[in-house]
């Protein structure tokens, strides 16, 4: 049976209608899913029975609810979830003091083929609808907790643009969660067009997974460098302004002896010159069957050191839930066939 789980205001008020409802049932039906967020058309108890009954015959309210949860030693917890397709996603959700930020997923497997990355080696399995997306955000413990959210989970967002964009809209519309969003960042390798038409649509931040200053080595790293190379994103970001409330920032994995060293930061700082922006150092995960390694602590110490004299924001990100598998790359669910 159909969702509601994952419309918009206006196709609400086209259920309502073709139905034969009052137009604002539409907001009726948006109230009640995304302010009050109920599991059952039965609980939407300003709707007379007639229209609920109407409804249940050709909608649900959907969502799915997680199979299994883990908990990290540092408060972290990984959810895995089904979805339509009979595929798993893995969402995170990551305290910290008066935080609660939930890494959220936009698609099962990737098919940008990373090298460092553990979502990529299943490759793409499916997309996710705007309804299995926001069923990441409402079928947690920490729900009504949440305080952030960034797409940085399994999948390339760009690569599922209309269902994403749709996702963000529900999230920060007044007729959906209402957030702000300035509450919400977008992960990116930056697949172009997409890229362009995210930054047109959206107000959300932006983060940039780039891993390496030069082009060569940087598609070592992440092949899609090739198709959409980093001097045609950067082209692209600097069109726009980053100087007020919207941020962009630059995740960049540490790798030992591949990105870590001095002349990179220097190459990195050369980069970015003049772009109002962050730069998050992140300590590599190692996965299995890989050469690739993490930089030692006085390698990122260092490397931080000479962006900061360059005069580049950065920090360097904690890892977190490392130790369930939930950190930055570690996110794959191609075994769970049977969780």
């Amino acid at each position: 049976m159909e969702w509601l789980l994952g419309k918009d205001f206006d196709e609400f008020t086209q259920i309502a209608v073709a139905l034969g409802l009052p137009r604002y049932t539409g907001k009726q039906l948006a109230d009640w899913l995304y302010k009050h967020q109920v599991k059952q058309i039965g609980e939407m108890t300003n709707l007379s029975k007639t229209a609920r009954e109407k409804l249940s015959a050709m909608y649900e309210v959907g969502g799915f609810v997680p199979v299994k949860v883990q908990q990290s030693v540092d408060g972290t917890k990984k959810y895995l979830f089904p979805t339509s397709g009979q595929y798993y996603i893995e969402s995170v959700m990551i305290p910290d003091e008066d935080r609660a930020t939930l890494c959220v997923s936009s698609q099962a497997g990737c098919r940008m083929g990373c090298r460092f990355c553990m979502t990529a080696r299943q490759g793409l399995q499916a997309h996710l609808t705007a309804g299995e997306i926001i069923s990441q955000f409402q079928n947690i413990d920490e729900t009504a907790q949440l305080t952030n959210a960034v797409y940085m989970g399994m999948g390339e967002p760009m690569d599922n643009l209309n269902e994403v964009l749709k996702s963000l809209r529900i999230l920060t519309s007044e007729w959906g969660w209402g957030w702000s969003p300035r509450r919400i960042t977008v992960s990116t390798i930056g697949i172009l067009p997409q890229l362009k038409r995210f930054l047109d649509e959206s107000d959300c931040h932006l983060a940039i997974s780039l891993h390496h200053p030069v082009d060569a080595e940087r598609q070592v790293l992440v092949p899609m460098q090739k198709a959409h190379p980093l001097a045609d994103i950067l082209a692209l970001i600097r069109q726009y302004d980053f100087s007020g409330q919207r941020r962009v920032s630059f995740e960049y994995i540490m790798f030992k002896g591949v990105n870590d060293s001095l002349a990179c930061a220097a190459a990195l700082s050369r980069l970015l010159k003049g772009l109002e922006c962050r730069v998050n150092l992140i300590r590599y995960h190692a996965i299995p069957d890989s050469v690739l390694q993490p930089s030692s602590s006085e390698a990122i110490a260092s490397f931080q050191k000479r962006l900061t004299e360059a005069g580049v924001l950065v920090t360097v990100r904690a890892s977190r839930g490392e130790d369930i598998l939930a950190a930055c790359g570690l996110l794959s669910t191609k075994s769970n066939h049977g969780y």
